[in-house]
């Protein structure tokens, strides 16, 4: 198998769950004794949240290329980036890598192409439901996303940042994503997609008003191919 090397920490709770997929993931596919190779560089979340400015996104794009670096300098052969968000800064850092990094965004394009998903909604925090270099992956693919709600962006994000990345589960915040998910059901969305690493713990990815596509179930598929693939 081909050694992964992981950028996590942001936060750690989405990183546990990369881990253990791609561990679980692989043994399905191999065998019951396997595990995957891996590198991983937990990275201090407390200066990377709450990023307005292009300095501050600068900033961070130099933390994430210095990290891509020395799991590459350590053996890894390919990397991934474990929070959507971050992929803002991603062509900073996949040109500091020098090795393939696995873009969440194209990863869920692929899956919503090959499911035949034309329209879709998008939720997660506010710079991935707002701007472009997120959205615009998934437009390549022939998904028709919805305007960004902006009534709900604040209660999203504060659901995100203040619950979700502290490990918080509340019934409110379980009602609310059901709500909005039925909404934009009723709005014309054909599925969902989750576009932040923690939501899935508070909304229904097998069982939901609409299809789930979970980018962090996804993204995990992706890399135990990409970690299996027997190519060059």
């Amino acid at each position: 198998m081909r050694k992964l090397g992981m950028i996590g920490g942001m936060s750690w709770v989405s990183t546990r769950d990369y881990y253990e997929r791609i561990n679980r993931g692989v043994r399905a596919r191999t065998s019951p004794m396997a595990s995957a190779p891996l590198l991983i560089e937990s990275l201090d979340f407390e200066p990377l949240w709450g990023l307005n400015s292009e300095e501050d996104w600068r900033r961070a794009g130099d933390v994430l290329a210095q990290s891509a670096e020395r799991l590459v300098q350590a053996g890894a052969e390919g990397l991934i980036i474990c929070a959507n968000s971050m992929h803002k800064v991603y062509d900073q850092v996949a040109a500091a890598a020098g090795v393939p990094v696995l873009h969440i965004a194209e990863c869920v394009g692929d899956a919503m192409h090959a499911a035949n998903v034309t329209g879709a909604v998008l939720i997660g925090t506010r710079n991935v439901m707002t701007e472009r270099f997120y959205r615009e992956r998934l437009v390549a693919h022939g998904v028709d996303l919805l305007p960004p709600d902006m009534d709900m962006i604040e209660e999203i994000d504060r659901i995100i940042y203040q619950e979700l990345m502290r490990g918080k589960v509340t019934r409110d915040a379980e009602r609310t994503l059901k709500t909005w998910i039925t909404r934009k059901e009723q709005d014309g969305a054909e599925a969902v997609v989750l576009a932040c690493t923690e939501l899935a713990m508070i909304v229904d990815v097998d069982a939901n008003v609409l299809p789930v596509f979970d980018s962090t179930r996804i993204h995990c598929n992706a890399a135990v191919d990409w970690m299996l693939a027997t190519d060059n």
